[in-house]
């Protein structure tokens, strides 16, 4: 969505004019907000697609602006706060946030993270490189492909899951180390509403880990983010279709897996 309209929202006008080179440089159209009374505006005078919303505006609060934006539209925000707040974090993807950034922020990681959210919202994926006829993914000394659905262990012997289990898994290969609420996958595999008390992600989970982890009972590929939900912590690699050899099991087994 190269040509996609953005609205910054916060009380620094020298903030919101980084943002707003950053973004015109990257090809998005920018609006810009410095309250409650302008953001709301900017929403029904514009056709937005994204949103980046400082929690921590002057006069009002940035919570509240969020839950009246989401009354009538489900435009994707990506809150933006002075602090590493677990709790504002939950309450943030309670209220409907897509993505969260704390300041102070490297402009490269909102970009990627701004591209992320309006892939995600457009419905589609990041495309795998044509390496092969059949593109795979390598972690861990494991491999997975994706166009047969199949995932082969550490020792090259094909581990028996069902679909959904292979979906959830797909859903982290193609997004690693971001931190993916629960409500978040929930809605990547294509699953009925979320709701708090729902165990249905926890349960898959459980099972994909028995699946790839080591020890399951100290999981290091998938890690959860406790009030938030999941991330998968280990590289990534795309490549041809074919099965890793013990060198490149090694090479996995050293990768960045926390």
């Amino acid at each position: 969505m190269k040509n996609a309209a953005i609205l910054v929202v916060d009380d620094d006008p020298k903030i919101r004019t980084l943002l707003r080179r950053c973004f015109e440089g990257e090809g998005y159209s920018v609006y810009e907000a410095g309250d409650k009374s302008e953001t709301l505006a900017a929403v029904a005078a514009h056709p937005i697609d994204l949103i980046t919303l400082d929690l921590n505006l002057a006069g009002d609060d940035g919570f509240d602006v969020a839950r009246v934006i989401r009354k009538t539209s489900q435009v994707p925000m990506i809150m933006v706060t002075g602090k590493d707040d677990v709790i504002d974090r939950v309450v943030g993807l309670e209220i409907g946030a897509d993505d969260y950034i704390t300041k102070p922020f490297h402009l490269r990681e909102v970009v990627a993270r701004i591209k992320t959210v309006l892939r995600r919202a457009s419905g589609s994926t990041p495309p795998l490189p044509q390496t092969g006829a059949n593109p795979s993914w390598q972690f861990d000394g494991m491999i997975a492909i994706p166009d047969e659905m199949k995932l082969y262990d550490r020792d090259n012997l094909l581990i028996n899951m069902t679909s959904g289990e292979f979906k959830l898994l797909e859903v982290f290969l193609t997004r690693p180390k971001r931190v993916l609420s629960r409500e978040q996958l929930m809605d990547l595999v294509g699953g009925h509403a979320y709701a708090p008390l729902d165990r249905t992600i926890d349960n898959q989970i459980a099972r994909l880990r028995k699946k790839i982890e080591r020890n399951p009972s100290a999981p290091r590929l998938i890690s959860t983010i406790r009030g938030i939900g999941y991330s998968f912590t280990c590289d990534v690699q795309h490549c041809a279709s074919q099965l890793p050899s013990k060198s490149a099991e090694s090479a996995f087994a050293r990768s960045d897996c926390r």
